[in-house]
């Protein structure tokens, strides 16, 4: 049975009459971006939930050398060589005593695994659309050019990273060719002079 409007608003009680919207107007209050937020100093962060591979413990990192400041070095993640960014020297934080409570987030981005160490992750946060603001100038000044907006939250405020950006200024570059079996690595690229020497020095690789 099809109703008029002025039909459907005499069946609508008088306080949902006050609060009824159009359908583009309610789809753009309900949409939500999915992030795992955590903590480098004393800022929260967050980076999409879809580019989240895992989480995990910080293992032994052997050393890159002539690597950047902020590379950390490789770890060897179940038979793959995946390099580990310290977001604490990237983004400009003090240095402090490794924690039980660091973790190495493993992303994916463009066919590529990399990991990014913080001080802790927290969990999956939920930001509404309209509680997230562009990037401000103080953050392009400050040379954190990866930050695409703030979002926020239970009344604080969540740096969000662009995942390209980050990795693109941290000297990490993915790579979208496809492997020789057709898809595409799961390893992130490391410095061309040292690849073959790490790969080969990880436990549980056969030549």
């Amino acid at each position: 049975m099809l109703f008029r409007s002025s039909q459907r608003q005499r069946l609508l009680p008088g306080r949902l009459r006050r609060v009824a919207v159009p359908n583009s107007a309610a789809s753009t209050m309900n949409r939500e971006l999915h992030i795992i937020g955590f903590q480098v100093g004393r800022e929260t962060y967050g980076v999409p939930i879809t580019s989240l591979h895992e989480i995990v413990r910080v293992p032994e990192i052997t050393p890159v050398p002539d690597a950047p400041a902020h590379m950390e070095g490789v770890i060897n993640l179940r038979g793959k060589i995946v390099s580990v960014i310290d977001l604490r020297k990237r983004l400009g934080q003090k240095d402090i005593a490794p924690s039980k409570r660091n973790r190495i987030l493993v992303v994916e981005h463009d066919g590529r695994l990399c990991g990014l160490m913080v001080d802790s992750a927290s969990e999956v946060l939920k930001i509404p659309a309209g509680d997230i603001q562009p990037s401000t100038a103080v953050f392009q000044e400050s040379g954190q050019n990866c930050v695409t907006g703030l979002g926020r939250f239970r009344g604080r405020l969540i740096v969000l990273l662009d995942m390209a950006r980050l990795l693109e200024f941290s000297g990490v570059q993915p790579r979208s060719a496809a492997g020789v079996d057709g898809s595409p690595s799961s390893a992130t690229e490391l410095p061309a002079a040292d690849s073959q020497a790490n790969a080969a020095s990880a436990p549980g690789r056969n030549s």
